[in-house]
């Protein structure tokens, strides 16, 4: 794998990621360009969910770094950024004039649903393919539990969780 190998698939993920890129991540990296298999790639996005700033873009720098040095990392954090920025700036100068348009704010709301969707959808792909043990299947759940009903940080729940689900999961793999 080259810098530019990184560079445009990371291109195509933030070309194609309207309302997020997590869910289109793992069909990218594991599914079509096999860079990743899915433990490994379970393994990088929990720590990247773990660590500070946007996911994907936690995922990208180390993905890139892992591959192909710090300058890799540079590469397929700028390929996911471009197509996304360019679009941004488009759309921002056109929003103001219409934010107040009901329609506007419908499809707003349509493709927040979408995004959720494909989120979900991402979740059962990789449960599928994770081990499935009791204890393992609980502490999802709580994970579950915490962040969405309860309402709970983030940061809170993996600090948490994260050792527990360590010590559940070794040697079950």
């Amino acid at each position: 794998m080259t810098r530019i190998d990184l560079f445009l698939g990371f291109l195509k993920l933030g070309a194609i990621g309207f309302g997020g890129v997590g869910p289109l991540t793992r069909r990218i990296v594991v599914e079509e360009r096999r860079w990743l298999d899915e433990a490994e790639f379970a393994a990088l996005l929990g720590l990247c969910q773990a660590l500070p700033g946007a996911n994907v873009c936690n995922f990208a720098l180390m993905l890139g770094d892992r591959f192909c040095g710090p300058s890799g990392g540079l590469c397929a954090l700028a390929g996911l950024l471009v197509a996304p920025l360019a679009f941004l700036l488009v759309i921002a100068s056109f929003f103001a004039a219409f934010a107040h348009h009901p329609d506007l704010r419908a499809a707003l709301a349509g493709a927040a649903a979408a995004a959720a969707g494909l989120a979900l959808g991402t979740a059962l792909k990789m449960l599928k393919n994770l081990p499935r043990t009791p204890l393992l299947l609980g502490v999802a759940a709580v994970a579950f539990a915490a962040v969405a009903l309860a309402r709970l940080p983030l940061p809170l729940v993996l600090g948490v969780l994260a050792p527990a689900s360590f010590f559940f999961g070794r040697g079950r793999s």
